[in-house]
Parts: C-alpha cells; sequence; structure tokens
C-alpha cells in the first residue's frame, strides 16, 4: 500500500473551501498511485476554531461524511481525516477512514483530549479506538494526543494492528513528540504510525510540523520539516526489516497479578 500524508497550513473555516483543497490534494495524489492519504486533526471545521467546532460540527454520515466519500470514490482513495462530530447535545474530536470506494471503514472518539480549548469544546470519546480492514492491511486509529500514551496504542497491537493513522494538531515546542514518542510506538508495538500534523500559524498557535511516517524498527521512513509539505512512501512490513530491528516486547509481555 502507498501512503501518502498531507501537512498544510491551517486552512479558513470555510467548509466549501476546505473541501475543495482537499480534493486538490487527493487528485494529485492519487495521481501518484497513493492508495491512502491521512489528513490532519480537525480538518474540519479547523483545528485552532473553538467557536466553529459546535457550530458547525455534523452528525456522522452528514453533508461532510458524504462529500468527503464522493471524493474518496472519485480518485479511488482511501482518506483518513479529522472532524467535529456532532451527537445529540455533544461535540467529539473525531477521525473517519474511507476505503476507496468512499465507505466509511474505520471512526473514532478522541479519548485523551488536551489543554483546555479541546476540553471546552469537546466530549471524551468513551469507546476504545478501532481496528479494521483497509486494502487488506489491520489498521487502527488514534488522534494526537492518543499516541502519546503507550496503552492506546498496545491496545490496537492485541488487536492486531499493522498500520496506525494519527491525525494531529501538534504545537511547536513539542518536537519530542514525532521525534520520540511516535517512534517509540512503532518500536514498540511493530507497526507503522503515520503522523499527519499542520505546519505554521493559526491564531495564537503554531504548528511544528515534522509529520512521519514511522516504520516498525522506529525509524522514519518518512517525514516533514517545519513547513507545508506531503510525503508518499509504500508501506513496510517488519519482514523488511532484519530480525534483531523489530521489537518483540509485545509478545513477550508477562502479567504479574
Amino acid at each position: 500500500m502507498r501512503i501518502a500524508l498531507v501537512q498544510p497550513l491551517p486552512l479558513p473555516s470555510d467548509p466549501a473551501q476546505i473541501f475543495a483543497t482537499i480534493e486538490k490534494w487527493v487528485s494529485g495524489l492519487s495521481t501518484l498511485d497513493a492508495d491512502l492519504v491521512v489528513l490532519p486533526e480537525l480538518i474540519l471545521p479547523g483545528y485552532n476554531r473553538p467557536e466553529d467546532h459546535r457550530v458547525q460540527g455534523q452528525p456522522l454520515g452528514g453533508e461532510w461524511c458524504t462529500t468527503m466519500g464522493d471524493i474518496a470514490r472519485k480518485y479511488e482513495c482511501a482518506i483518513c481525516y479529522g472532524w467535529a462530530e456532532r451527537l445529540g447535545d455533544d461535540v467529539f474530536n473525531a477521525a473517519s477512514v474511507l476505503d476507496k470506494t468512499g465507505a466509511r471503514v474505520g471512526h473514532y472518539r478522541k479519548i485523551q483530549l488536551f489543554g483546555e480549548m479541546e476540553r471546552a469544546s469537546f466530549a471524551f470519546g468513551t469507546e476504545a479506538p478501532p481496528v479494521f480492514e483497509l486494502n487488506g492491511i489491520r489498521t487502527g486509529l488514534l488522534i494526537c494526543y492518543d499516541i502519546e500514551f503507550p496503552e492506546h496504542a498496545r491496545t490496537l497491537a492485541r488487536a492486531k494492528a499493522e498500520l496506525i493513522l494519527v491525525p494531529t494538531a501538534n504545537p511547536v515546542g513539542y518536537d519530542h513528540v514525532p521525534d520520540l514518542l511516535v517512534r517509540a510506538r512503532a518500536n514498540e508495538n511493530a507497526a507503522v504510525v503515520v503522523y499527519a500534523n499542520y505546519a505554521g500559524p493559526d491564531r495564537d498557535i503554531d504548528f511544528g510540523g515534522k509529520s512521519i511516517i514511522a516504520g516498525p524498527d522506529g525509524q522514519a521512513v518518512a517525514q516533514a520539516g517545519s513547513g507545508p509539505t506531503m510525503l508518499i512512501a509504500e508501506l513496510p512490513k517488519p519482514a523488511d526489516y532484519p530480525g534483531e530491528a523489530i521489537s518483540v516486547q509485545l509478545d513477550d509481555l508477562r502479567s504479574v497479578e
């Protein structure tokens, strides 16, 4: 599977403009034979737009989901994206994965909300992160701060996830997340982790970029710098690496009561 991620400048909080931009990205990456495009956290309606999360938030299966499904189907390319999901009186920081037919194969509501803005805007997710099939690959889904807790990635690995997708919105000053924690999660779980961030300023937040596709050996298959860019790489497999490069901790873990 050929994986792409987009590390964009933050976009204006205008869904029509956001969708036009996403379609442009997916169209271009599909010509490079991308099978999957991973977008950042809350690409709809924008991460640092707390006033719009509740006002613009959409239900699962609503207009945003339909439009994103149309883009995936048109370009025969799977899409992972973060968005504000409304359910009754609650709004969730959510992410969905669509396959190349536009069908939703994975959906998740963020468990680990980060900071005052997120906790004021969103309800905490209460369901375990999912594992699902995407192009024949066991795939898991987390959002941003979730990946900083080893327990969540380990839950996915125990469910046989080979690929973990992580839409994120990581500010400047937190480089240890892509440079250390994401790589550690990949290595200790013998999985590929795709961590897609923004780059550049949005109001009072400056996003730090450094999006990464981390291989199961904990090293970068591809990593961005601090500016807007795109990455594309073939999905590596543990069998591609020498045995000593791949952790066996998951198999060796013992519990003591």
